[in-house]
C-alpha cells in the first residue's frame, strides 16, 4: 500500500494552523472553510471535490478478510476502527454541536450494519471488538460513514463564527449517559467533551480523531498476522 506521507504531513501542518483560527478566534470564518476541507479529506472523495482522500487511499485494494482481521499485537480491525470513528463523529457533531439526533438512529443504521451496540465503542472489550469486526456489513458501514460525513459537512456549514467559543451544553452531555451512548467505563469521555468548546469539537473529533484512526488503519493493514 502506498501512503502519501507528503499529503499527510501537509494535513497535519494545516491542522496546526487551523487551531488558533477556531479556538482563539483569530480568523473563524476562514477557519470554518479550512475545517470543511480538512474533514472532507478524511472521508471518501464522494463527500466533496478534494484533491486527496485519506480514507480512499487507505481502503484501496482492501479485501474483506483484511478489513476484518485483528493482527497479532493489535487491538482493533480496520472495520472496527472505521465504525468507532464514525460513531464518535456522529455522537459529538449531532448531539453535542447541533443538538440533533444521531444519524445512526435516524437512518436505522444498526440494523443495516448488522450490529447491536449503539455506544461509541470507548472501553469496549476484546470480545465485542472481535464480534463487530466479524459481523458488520462492510458495505453498510461505508454507507453509514458517508452519511455521517455528509451530515457533519452540513453542520459545519451552518455554524456561525460566534458559536465557536461556546461550551457544550450540559443537557446534551446528560443525553449521552441517559441513552447509553457513552458507557460507564468511558465516562471520562464525557468529562473531556464537557471541557471543550464547539471549536474544540471541530478539531477533535471531527477532524483529528478521524486522522488518528485512519493512521491506525494504515498500521493494521501493513501488519502481518
Amino acid at each position: 500500500m502506498t501512503v502519501d506521507r507528503v499529503k499527510r504531513k501537509a494535513w497535519m501542518d494545516q491542522q496546526s494552523a487551523l487551531r488558533p483560527m477556531l479556538e482563539k478566534g483569530t480568523d473563524p470564518e476562514k477557519g470554518l472553510g479550512i475545517c470543511l476541507s480538512q474533514h472532507a479529506q478524511l472521508h471518501t472523495n464522494a463527500i466533496a471535490n478534494e484533491p486527496w482522500s485519506f480514507q480512499d487511499e487507505v481502503l484501496e485494494k482492501t479485501s474483506d478478510t483484511l478489513f476484518r482481521r485483528i493482527p497479532k499485537g493489535m487491538e482493533h480491525s480496520m472495520a472496527w476502527a472505521l465504525w468507532h470513528a464514525a460513531r464518535i463523529e456522529d455522537t459529538a457533531l449531532n448531539i453535542l454541536v447541533a443538538g440533533t439526533e444521531m444519524v445512526l438512529d435516524e437512518g436505522g443504521w444498526n440494523a443495516k450494519m448488522g450490529v447491536k451496540p449503539r455506544d461509541t465503542g470507548n472501553a469496549m472489550g476484546k470480545s465485542k471488538i472481535n464480534a463487530i469486526s466479524k459481523q458488520i456489513n462492510l458495505e453498510q458501514l461505508l454507507a453509514y460513514r458517508l452519511a455521517v460525513g455528509k451530515r457533519t459537512q452540513e453542520i459545519i456549514k451552518g455554524l456561525n463564527p460566534s458559536e465557536l467559543r461556546q461550551k457544550v451544553q450540559q443537557e446534551r452531555l446528560i443525553k449521552l449517559t441517559d441513552e447509553g451512548i457513552v458507557v460507564p467505563n468511558a465516562y471520562g469521555l464525557i468529562e473531556y467533551w464537557g471541557n471543550r468548546t464547539i471549536a474544540g469539537l471541530l478539531l477533535m473529533p471531527a477532524t483529528r480523531h478521524n486522522f488518528v484512526h485512519l493512521n491506525e488503519m494504515v498500521k493494521i493493514k501493513k501488519r502481518r498476522m
